[in-house]
Order: structure tokens, then C-alpha cells, then sequence
């Protein structure tokens, strides 16, 4: 079970540490969280969450993929000045004063303090215990060409431009990690305008997190994890003109599934872009176009 040190609190453990922003993991992550895992200690990572720009995972949802990971810990820094103006040799007193590290990891282009000031070297010269620098990983082979190596600007460039399997292919190599490591929007169902099912389609809502990087508008083929299962799914991300309806939001269509799921918090998985959002002249004219998303649906919508 994942354990989230907020300020000032303390893992007694002996224990491996991987220290980076960490709003996710890559495969290049993992790479480093596989070093640390070599020690047979705990694990945990140092996260910084509340900086500019959106993430690719908000902070719940990035507990969800630590813990899945088998992530022991995360020691959490929210984004502050105080934080940007905190030398390279605080933040390691600040981290390391607080925990019993007696491995860490890092990536060769791992950076920290005010200016970022703080180095891999520096990290190897003033921690309390021995640290591995692991050479940054290369890209697989089908997003070569599009980056050199795996980070984080370039999972979020994927996700703006919409290349959501280039974006997967950085997070997760196998199949059966999909739902451990695949791009996903989490959040709690929420009561929504109960139109679709009186046309056959009913339909989960949910709000667009406020810090969560997404990608363009459109209607998706994805799955949906939820208490109940997993599904697969027709996510509509934005507006829904046929009914007049402006306010973006998460409107899920889960394939095989029926009962209540309000108030239950599920992951929806984008996986594929079918057709931007449009206006239909009439619910029947909706109706007929979403038969069909369903048969490309079910022809590829299982991982």
C-alpha cells in the first residue's frame, strides 16, 4: 500500500529512493525504479506536483500509477516559491532528513535546487548513501524519430498533438501493464442530463480536472476501469452541440455494461481518435452514428 508523505512526515525504514518531479511514469522511470527495486528495500520516490503548466497526471491520479508500481512511498513538494528558491543542499537535507535512505537513483540529467543548480554529481557527492546515475533510456522503435529519449515534455507533445499510441508506447511496454501504466482521466461519476439512455446509450459523466493535461476534443475509442470491471469504451471529450450543451466534459459510453456507478471513482483510457465532436440534426441521427462507432469499437477495443 502506497504511503503519501505530506510535510514534515517521516519513513523510519530503511529504504531505496528514486528522486525526480515524477507527474508519472515513463518507461524511462521505470528504468530507475527498477535500479532501486535491485536493492530489495522499500521503495519511494520524491513527486512535485502544482507547477506551471498542466500535468499529465493529476496527483490522485499519479498515486494511483506509483502504487500500482509498487511503489512503497512518494515524499510530495508542492510547487511553491519557497520551494524554487531553496538551494540544491536544502533540498537534499530536506529530503534525506526525513527518511532512512541507504540506496538512491536518479537520471544523468536529473536537476534541483533554485537555478537547478543541484546535480547528479552533487546529488552522489552530498547524499548520506550510495547513489546510482542511470544514462537517460533511448526511445523505442516506433516513436524513434519523434524523440531521442524518454521525458516528459515529449509525452505531453504526444498528448496535445492527439498521438495517443505514441504516448502509450512511452508509458507502458506490455499489454498486461496497460491498466497499471496506459495514459488515463480518473475521477468520480457524476450525476449528469440522463439524455443517452433514452435513446439506448447511457452514459457516465464526469468533470475535466482543472490541472490535467488532455488530449484535443474529439470522440475516442478507449476502456474504462471501474469497481465493477473493465470496458470497453466511446469517450466523448468536450462539448456536446446536439443538445446544446457547451461546458467540456467526460462523457463515457461503457460497451457490456449496465447497473450504477455514481459516485464511484473510475479511470477512463483514450486510446484511439474516431471523429471530432459534431452536431447532429436529431438524437436518431446520434443514435446511428454512435451504432457505428460501436462496431469500430468492438472490433479493437480490448488492449
Amino acid at each position: 500500500m502506497l504511503t503519501v508523505l505530506k510535510e514534515g512526515e517521516t519513513f523510519p525504514e530503511a529504504c531505496a529512493l528514486v528522486l525526480g518531479g515524477f507527474d508519472g511514469l515513463h518507461l524511462g522511470h521505470r528504468v530507475l525504479l527498477d535500479r532501486a527495486k535491485e536493492s530489495g528495500l522499500p521503495v519511494g520516490l520524491t513527486s512535485i506536483f502544482g507547477g506551471k503548466g498542466k500535468e499529465l497526471f493529476t496527483r490522485e491520479e499519479r498515486e494511483y500509477v506509483f502504487s500500482r508500481s509498487g511503489v512503497r512511498f512518494v515524499l510530495e513538494f508542492p510547487f511553491t516559491e519557497e520551494l524554487q528558491n531553496t538551494s540544491a543542499a536544502e533540498f537534499l537535507h530536506a529530503v534525506f532528513g526525513r527518511l532512512n535512505v541507504k540506496y538512491a537513483v536518479c537520471g544523468e540529467d536529473f536537476r534541483f535546487g533554485k537555478d537547478a543548480e543541484g546535480t547528479a554529481e552533487l546529488l552522489k557527492r552530498l547524499a548520506p548513501c550510495p547513489v546510482t546515475v542511470q544514462k537517460a533510456v533511448s526511445a523505442p522503435a516506433e516513436v524513434s524519430g519523434r524523440m531521442r529519449k524518454f521525458s516528459a515534455t515529449a509525452c505531453k507533445e504526444f498528448l496535445k498533438r492527439g498521438e495517443l499510441s505514441l504516448l502509450n508506447a512511452c508509458l507502458y511496454s506490455r499489454p498486461e501493464d496497460f491498466y497499471d501504466g496506459a495514459y488515463f482521466i480518473g475521477g468520480n461519476v457524476e450525476h449528469g442530463r440522463q439524455v443517452g439512455r433514452t435513446y439506448g446509450f447511457p452514459t457516465l459523466n464526469l468533470s475535466v480536472p482543472g490541472n490535467k493535461l488532455l488530449p484535443p476534443d474529439g470522440v475516442y475509442r478507449g476502456l474504462c476501469g471501474t469497481p465493477k470491471g473493465n470496458f470497453p469504451t466511446i469517450v466523448n471529450l468536450g462539448a456536446r452541440p446536439t443538445f446544446g450543451v457547451e461546458e467540456r466534459k467526460i462523457e463515457a459510453y461503457l460497451d457490456g455494461f449496465s447497473g450504477d456507478l455514481y459516485g464511484a471513482y473510475v479511470r477512463v483510457y483514450p486510446m484511439a481518435f474516431l471523429r471530432p465532436i459534431e452536431k447532429f440534426s436529431s438524437a436518431e441521427e446520434l443514435k446511428a452514428q454512435l451504432l457505428q462507432d460501436i462496431q469500430i469499437l468492438r472490433k479493437g477495443g480490448h488492449v
